[in-house]
């Protein structure tokens, strides 16, 4: 079964706004959904079930002292009625969602065909009925008010052993909430918690406040929730229920939160942000008179600006370059005095840096006993093509190393006489192949490689995979590849003596800083 998708779902809440009046009801799918049209957003709209014949005690079907029975009672609607009201959400193109509050309910949403099961907060601790929903094999929205941590813990641990596909809201149940209790740190704190389970937002604030819903998408949550209503001579509306209009204002509150943070992706620099800062650079000129074919030490030159055109910008300069021409004083000397491809010093050092943020972005600590290896097979120029970073941890009568692979990497096909290892994703996603078939691997599974099996890997995102296996041997690699199987072992990896404040390399015997 494919996971739904509750990314960018917009769920109005009906719950009794309808009255019991089952025209208003229609009136208010209709004037919100020509809001959610408006806005571009996929809207949802959520009602309530409750069989109030068994819900209600007998004792309290009439003259209960609790506030909320007499309204329910009041605002009672039957089966077909509530199946006109689904008809038109349909009719709209909006997806049909619905909250119920007892066994009896949830077989009620089955047969209306409703899409979405609703768990309100003060439900999302009633196993009995959490149990009827979960073998209903719909998807399920829990919202969280009142929940301790313990508790919001066990609720996913039951929804994930029943195989429910679910999103949590974040929420709190007082209404209207003010701004000191919305607590919106814990959209950031669910979505560290429980990897993968899509976080949501459940409001209660004042509906003319647009600002909670651009700070829940920036915190990170994908899915909102609000209670709608249009007041009438007829029908009063409450302080926490938004009218058509305030609903337009929320719903552009939210498109300009999706505009202004962008995507997670490091954004694109722009030329005019390029030119711009190029006005603030510093360019490399001459302090004394240079003359063709001179090795320019530091003392030679000196950084200022403005930064003229084809001029040797500050931050690429490099001692020990060879003047191609005669330079005066004050002379700007040229880019092109500086290779645009890197040095063997340089791509290791932009390497050892892409994989510390890779670790650090995965929250994976290494220590600081460990022992790094780089695998490059056609070369440490074609590294980003074809290779690994290797860090050895263990290497006892067990072996654990952490293996890390940069966006589109792969790594080419090989097998081990003695060494069999498993492999564990942590971050990212590991595309394997082994003896012809192809598995792509997730974070949390495993994957065992036994000796004298032909394997290779890649990734498309970027990987970093943890590695158990027997011990490990430096001669027991053996390479399809006859070009890489010729090599000497020396070629192909480069060791890497540290990790923290200075990085030192060893290339053929030599330690190089």
């Amino acid at each position: 079964m494919s996971k739904y998708n509750f990314d960018g779902l917009f769920i109005f809440e009906m719950a009794n706004n309808h009255q019991g009046d089952l025209e208003h009801g229609l009136r208010i799918i209709n004037e919100v959904a020509k809001e959610a049209y408006h806005a571009d957003v996929r809207g949802a709209f959520k009602f309530q079930f409750r069989d109030l014949d068994t819900f209600i005690h007998p004792d309290h079907q009439s003259g209960s002292t609790n506030k909320h029975i007499p309204r329910f009672l009041s605002t009672r609607l039957s089966q077909d009625q509530f199946k006109t009201l689904f008809d038109e959400v349909r009719k709209r193109g909006l997806v049909t969602i619905c909250t119920p509050f007892d066994e009896t309910s949830v077989d009620h949403i089955v047969r209306q065909g409703i899409e979405i099961i609703k768990i309100g907060s003060c439900s999302a601790k009633d196993w009995p009925l959490l149990e009827k929903v979960s073998q209903t094999g719909k998807p399920v929205i829990c919202s969280t008010g009142g929940l301790e941590i313990a508790d919001i813990d066990k609720l996913v641990s039951f929804f994930n052993h029943r195989g429910v596909n679910f999103a949590l809201m974040h929420c709190v149940s007082s209404y209207p909430t003010p701004h000191k209790d919305l607590y919106l740190n814990q959209i950031e704190t669910m979505k560290n918690r429980y990897s993968g389970v899509p976080i949501g937002f459940s409001t209660h604030e004042a509906p003319d406040d647009p600002t909670p819903v651009v700070v829940a998408y920036a915190k990170g949550a994908r899915l909102f929730e609000k209670h709608v209503a249009i007041p009438t001579d007829k029908h009063k509306i409450n302080s926490y229920s938004a009218t058509p209009e305030q609903i337009r204002k929320w719903l552009e509150a939210y498109r300009k939160a999706v505009e202004i943070c962008g995507a997670r992706t490091r954004r694109p620099i722009t030329r005019e942000e390029e030119a711009d800062l190029n006005t603030l650079k510093r360019g490399v000129y001459a302090r004394t008179p240079i003359r063709k074919g001179q090795s320019v030490k530091a003392e030679d030159v000196f950084f200022a600006m403005p930064l003229q055109e084809k001029q040797l910008k500050s931050e690429v300069w490099r001692e020990g370059i060879i003047a191609d021409a005669d330079y005066e004083k004050n002379q700007p000397l040229a880019t092109h005095l500086v290779s645009e491809t890197p040095t063997r010093k340089e791509i290791i050092y932009s390497m050892i840096h892409e994989i510390k943020g890779m670790l650090n972005e995965a929250k994976i600590p290494i220590g600081r006993e460990f022992y790094i290896e780089m695998s490059h097979h056609y070369g440490v120029e074609r590294f980003r093509e074809f290779g690994a970073i290797l860090i050895t941890v263990i290497n006892r009568s067990y072996c654990k190393k952490l293996v890390i692979q940069l966006p589109h990497q792969a790594h080419p096909n090989h097998f081990h006489k003695r060494k069999e290892e498993t492999f564990q994703v942590l971050w990212g996603e590991l595309e394997i192949e082994a003896e012809g078939v192809k598995k792509t691997l997730y974070p949390g599974d495993l994957y065992l490689v036994q000796a004298g099996v032909w394997h290779s890997f890649s990734t498309r995102t970027g990987v970093i995979f943890e590695e158990i296996s027997t011990t490990a041997f430096n001669d027991d690699s053996f390479y399809e590849d006859k070009t890489i199987a010729s090599m000497k072992r020396e070629e192909r990896k480069t060791q890497l003596e540290n990790w923290g404040r200075y990085y030192f390399y060893q290339e053929n015997g030599t330690l190089h800083e």
